[in-house]
């Protein structure tokens, strides 16, 4: 019975979002309201509890909407300069092949923006890119999730490992280093299928023939892309650590990419065109604006990520000189939500937007203009994110109860333990995924979820840095599924209350991911 009601924060958004369709706006609030019902009779979690739960987790939706409004304003400024069609003409430049552009685009960029960033916001921003290349928003926003999966393990220069854990016995950089080894070298079997993933889901779903010749012809060089950018990730964790891995390795894959790519190395004569938006146009006229003028409002966005992340006077002045964090919400300890204004990356994009306005020499207006129309943009979102991070907290801080139960996720996590034993090697990534599906981090998954894998490992007898590996892996395709990513992705394309929809193209993926993964780990264990 226990069981049932803690999954209910797994269950009720399912039913109601992917079953039932519903938008999030809805289903979520209905998710909400039962697991805040059960969480108060059943689990006894006191009212105030529930109260400074359901503030924090508005008090967080406010942290999201800044990076959405940031992602949507950026690129409602550069449509409006003229940047993004400057910018089209560049990828069409080297290809005009969209199973190749979804690659480069929501991959390697991606990957790219998730090294310096994280916090759900590759998706914000290559999302929207797609659709000005002419993907149909569904694509756009499936696409988008999908791709920010293998460079999650390593975003914000090394968070989710750093801080996923930093509770576990033995946590320091020397653990870290392993740790990062060995997720990047488990995803030379993972995540380097990823771009044909990627592909495969393009092709299948949004092709207007629905077959699979048209995603196995383009497989050779998304397997060169894919590998080389696993690889090429698995030689910097091991050289390097955590921190820089997916920035060097997106970086590497890009190089090769586009120079494959403009060389035509491995792909077939056909350029695939199948799945174009019916509204889709191309932009002949060739801009006078140079390629670099275009994109320097992105190469803004990762410079001044890195800046704030790296450098520590600017890191400490970011997270301390703006600070609408609020500790201890309703006066119960440990209910706090962290708000460092100048490090959010909603910051970091509305500022790249005011720049663009000066680099490309276009009117201030259309930064306003921009404003308004990602205001309107949002209005569901808000409403989708505020029941769904109520959620999330009374989920999370379920273990503040009078009737001495641990916290809903540990629960779940000691039951599902004590089930598969020696088989949980194969269940591991699976936590992962559950962690960030209710969460919406990859961090907070692995935060929450790692001293119990660890503790499950030495149980058991399984290898305790394979099986927090996997909780690392698991919780980074998680990414693809989890509730508020979803909203994020479907509002910065225009499709708010789609959400259901988006998470039944992402759902398969984020599956085979966790089936791959602990398949990789379990052939490992025999060779190691």
């Amino acid at each position: 019975m226990l069981l049932l009601i803690a999954f209910s924060a797994i269950i009720t958004p399912f039913i109601f979002l992917v079953l039932l369709r519903m938008p999030a706006k809805k289903g979520m609030l209905f998710s909400a309201l039962i697991v805040l019902g059960l969480a108060y009779s059943v689990w006894g979690v006191e009212g105030r509890v529930i109260a400074a739960s359901v503030l924090e987790g508005t008090h967080k939706t406010l942290t999201i909407l800044l990076i959405l409004f940031g992602a949507i304003v950026l690129l409602n400024t550069l449509r409006r300069t003229g940047a993004v069609d400057r910018i089209n003409q560049g990828f069409r430049s080297i290809t005009t092949d969209m199973r190749v552009q979804v690659v480069i685009v929501a991959f390697l960029f991606g990957s790219l923006i998730e090294g310096a960033s994280g916090f759900g916001t590759p998706a914000a921003v290559t999302g929207p890119l797609l659709v000005a290349l002419g993907f149909t928003p569904m694509a756009a926003a499936a696409l988008a999730l999908i791709a920010d999966s293998s460079a999650v393990s390593y975003g914000a220069v090394g968070t989710p490992i750093q801080v996923g854990l930093s509770n576990v016995p033995d946590a320091g950089l020397s653990l870290y280093k392993e740790i990062g080894t060995q997720v990047a070298f488990i995803d030379l079997f993972t995540g380097s299928f990823i771009p044909f993933v990627l592909v495969l889901v393009l092709t299948l779903f949004f092709g207007r023939r629905k077959g699979f010749k048209d995603a196995f012809e383009l497989f050779p060089w998304a397997f060169v892309v894919g590998i080389t950018y696993t690889g090429s990730a698995w030689i910097y964790a091991a050289l390097f650590g955590h921190e820089f891995v997916a920035i060097l390795a997106s970086l590497t894959a890009l190089t090769a990419a586009t120079v494959t790519a403009s060389k035509g190395f491995l792909l077939p004569k056909n350029s695939w065109k199948d799945a174009l938006a019916d509204d889709a146009r191309e932009v002949n006229e060739v801009s006078s604006m140079s390629l670099l003028t275009a994109w320097s409002p992105y190469l803004i966005v990762v410079g001044l990520l890195l800046v704030t992340r790296i450098i520590p006077a600017v890191k400490t002045a970011a997270m301390t000189w703006v600070d609408l964090t609020w500790s201890n919400i309703l006066g119960v300890d440990g209910i706090t939500s962290n708000w460092a204004v100048l490090y959010s990356p909603g910051t970091v994009l509305v500022a790249a937007a005011l720049l663009a306005i000066v680099l490309q020499r276009a009117s201030f207006r259309h930064f306003t203009a921009a404003s308004k129309e990602s205001v309107l943009t949002m209005k569901e979102a808000a409403l989708a994110l505020t029941a769904t991070l109520a959620l999330v907290q009374v989920f999370t801080n379920s273990g503040i109860n009078t009737h001495d139960l641990v916290s809903m996720p540990e629960f779940i996590a000691q039951t599902l333990a004590g089930s598969f034993g020696p088989m949980w090697i194969f269940v591991a990534p699976f936590l992962g995924e559950l962690g960030s599906f209710i969460t919406g981090s990859a961090t907070v998954s692995s935060l929450t979820f790692s001293p119990i894998q660890y503790n499950i490992a030495q149980a058991t007898g399984l290898d305790v840095n394979t099986i927090l590996s996997l909780q690392v892996i698991g919780a980074s395709a998680g990414n693809m599924i989890c509730v508020h990513n979803v909203v994020a992705a479907g509002t910065v394309v225009g499709l708010a209350g789609k959400e259901g929809d988006i998470i039944r193209k992402t759902l398969g993926p984020a599956l085979v991911y966790g089936i791959a993964a602990g398949i990789a780990a379990f052939i490992l264990t025999l060779f190691m």
